[in-house]
């Protein structure tokens, strides 16, 4: 059985999604805004599984950031097709660049062979409320992801 967080894969966070009637809208198609509900989804599991939430390397950023948390500075989306009511979609969230206070994620939402959305995204790290350079251990969780991609 598949993990609720989903799996990485060939360097790619892979996340099932079944869709359900509260994710449509009244022509029984997703409704936009939840395809970034999905994504977000996505995106956490992917930071949990690459260690993320380890209590160790929490630790580790918290002591070089306090109070360290990951915003949405800039996304771009496609919507190419719709998703209806019980399609098993597929959120893929692949490392695209990883910087001094930001990384950037390309994220798409799949019905099979079928790419529905497609979205860009680019995530700042905040301590203090303010954009702060990714400390050393979560920069090197992310890289050593990005290096199997």
């Amino acid at each position: 059985m598949r993990s609720l967080d989903g799996d990485i894969r060939d360097g790619r966070h892979i996340m099932p999604v079944r869709v359900y009637y509260e994710d449509t809208d009244f022509t029984g198609i997703v409704y936009h805004a939840n395809y970034l509900r999905f994504m977000e989804r996505g995106r956490t599991n992917y930071l949990r599984l690459i260690g993320a939430n380890h209590r160790a390397l929490f630790e580790e950023t918290e002591k070089e950031a306090p109070g360290f948390a990951f915003v949405v500075r800039h996304m771009t989306l496609d919507f190419l097709r719709p998703a209806r009511m019980d399609d098993i979609l597929e959120i893929v969230t692949a490392p695209h660049e990883v910087r001094g206070a930001s990384i950037t994620l390309h994220q798409k939402v799949m019905r099979g062979d079928e790419l529905l959305v497609e979205a860009r995204v680019q995530v700042a790290f905040i301590s203090r409320g303010r954009a702060q350079r990714i400390p050393m251990p979560l920069r090197q969780a992310m890289q050593a992801d990005r290096a199997r991609h």
